[in-house]
C-alpha cells in the first residue's frame, strides 16, 4: 500500500462523485487514514462513513482561515500528524470577461485560490515539525489553454493562480522535505458538468480528446496518490497534466 499509515486531508471531498471523494476513497485504498473538508451542507462526515469509520468528515470553509486552522487542529487532535494535503475545492461560472462581475471574481478566486492558500497555511507547521509532507494542488487545463468548455475568465485566472502559488511554496519549503505539486485536469465527468452538456455534446467533445474520453474522477485520484506518495520523492514544483492529451505542450 502507497499511503500506509499516512494521514490525508481533501479539501472540497464531500461530493460523492466528485475528485476530491474518489481520491479519498483511492488514498484510503492505499492505506491512508482520509480526513475529508467540506461545508456543512455537503455533510462531510457522512462522506467519510462511506469509506469507513477509521476516516474523518470536518466542516470547514477554505475561504475563512479561522475555519482552516480549527480543521488542522482537529485533525492533529484526532491523528496526531497530517503527512498529505489535497487543495481540491473549487467553484465555476460560465461568464464571459465583460459579464464578471466584482462579486464573482471574488468568489471563484476566494474558493480556489485564497482556499489554497489558506489551507496550505494551516498545515504547513505541522509538516515543519515532521519534515516532510505532501501538498497536491487542484489547477485546470483551463489555466493552461486559456479558458475552459465551462469556466469562465476568472475561473482560469484563479487556477493560473494556484500554479504560481503552488510552484513558490515548492520552492520555499523544498529544503524542509516537504513537496507541493499541481495536476491541471482536462474535463471531467463529474457532478460540475451535470446538467450543462448534453450526452451529444459529451461525445463530440471526446472525439477531440487523443484518448476519446471524458476523464474520470479516479483518473485525478490516480494522479493525486502519486504524488502523495514516495513514488513521486523526487518532484515538487511540477504540472502534472491529466487531460487525455486534451492539450499537448
Amino acid at each position: 500500500m502507497l499511503l500506509k499509515d499516512k494521514v490525508a486531508v481533501i479539501t472540497g471531498g464531500a461530493g460523492l462523485n466528485g475528485l476530491g471523494f474518489a481520491t479519498a476513497r483511492l488514498m484510503a485504498a492505499h492505506g491512508a487514514r482520509v480526513v475529508v473538508l467540506d461545508l456543512e451542507r455537503a455533510e462531510p462526515a457522512a462522506a467519510a462513513a462511506q469509506i469507513g469509520s477509521a476516516h474523518l468528515g470536518i466542516v470547514a470553509d477554505v475561504t475563512d482561515k479561522a475555519s482552516c486552522e480549527a480543521a488542522a487542529a482537529a485533525v492533529l487532535k484526532a491523528f496526531g500528524r497530517i503527512d498529505i494535503l489535497i487543495n481540491n475545492a473549487g467553484i465555476t461560472q460560465p461568464v464571459k470577461t465583460l459579464e464578471i462581475t466584482g462579486a464573482d471574481y471574488d468568489r471563484i478566486l476566494d474558493v480556489s485560490l485564497r482556499g489554497t492558500l489558506y489551507m496550505s497555511q494551516a498545515v504547513l507547521p505541522a509538516m515543519q515539525q515532521q519534515h516532510g509532507g505532501s501538498i497536491v494542488c487542484i489547477s485546470s487545463v483551463s489555466a493552461q489553454r486559456g479558458g475552459g468548455i465551462l469556466g469562465g475568465p476568472h475561473y482560469s485566472a484563479a487556477k493560473a493562480g494556484v500554479l504560481g502559488l503552488a510552484r513558490a511554496m515548492a520552492r520555499e519549503f523544498a529544503p524542509e522535505g516537504i513537496r507541493v505539486n499541481c495536476i491541471t485536469p482536462g474535463l471531467i465527468g463529474t457532478d460540475i458538468i451535470k446538467g450543462k452538456l448534453s450526452e451529444e455534446k459529451k461525445a463530440e467533445i471526446a472525439q477531440t480528446i487523443p484518448l476519446a474520453r471524458l476523464g474520470r474522477a479516479e483518473d485525478i485520484g490516480g494522479a493525486c496518490v502519486f504524488l502523495a506518495s514516495d513514488l513521486s520523492a523526487y518532484c515538487t514544483g511540477i504540472t502534472l497534466d491529466v487531460n487525455g492529451g486534451m492539450l499537448i505542450h
